[in-house]
């Protein structure tokens, strides 16, 4: 496609790259050992926020690739995975990036213009243009939830990697 037709998805991509760049090494500093440490009992575990996290990239994929996302379908909760390790996490991580910055990459600007739906039970909760959904849904909610995974590695004094620039703990 040419850059007229694919301006959106090109003006993109190098968000994308960063921000998964940063998130793998996020997830590589999580330890297993703290897997079940919670900073509250109504959060995530770190391996669920782990897991969440990994998985997100997915997303971007069913964004681009589906009309809508049910979280419910026929009043059944989807599940998620839930990695039993960091390998693990890192290689659900993985194994989503490919197909999801091919995805990101192939999508016209006519197409990002699209709606896209969250349905629940077959419900909308929300519907809104793709590249809307791409910003707020994926790439902002990604950067939200490794947000938080970075203040679980920091209340467990485990060095946080340098993100946008040098971390308390990387300074060079």
């Amino acid at each position: 496609m040419s850059s007229e037709t694919n301006g959106i998805a090109t003006s993109l991509l190098p968000e994308f790259d960063l921000e998964m760049a940063n998130t793998r090494k996020v997830l590589e500093r999580v330890p297993e050992s703290a897997f079940a440490w919670k900073p509250h009992a109504k959060s995530f575990s770190m391996g669920e926020l782990a897991g969440h996290v990994a998985t997100i990239p997915g997303w971007m994929t069913s964004t681009l690739v589906d009309e809508s996302f049910d979280v419910s379908p026929g009043g059944v909760p989807a599940t998620f995975p839930k990695p039993a390790s960091v390998k693990e996490a890192v290689s659900m991580f993985d194994e989503a990036l490919a197909p999801a910055r091919a995805a990101l990459e192939a999508t016209g600007d006519a197409a990002f213009l699209k709606s896209w739906s969250l349905l629940a039970n077959g419900e909308t909760l929300f519907a809104m243009p793709r590249v809307a959904v791409v910003r707020s849904f994926v790439l902002n909610h990604l950067i939200h939830h490794r947000a938080q995974l970075c203040v679980y590695l920091r209340l467990n004094d485990i060095p946080v990697p340098a993100l946008y620039g040098p971390s308390a703990d990387e300074q060079g």
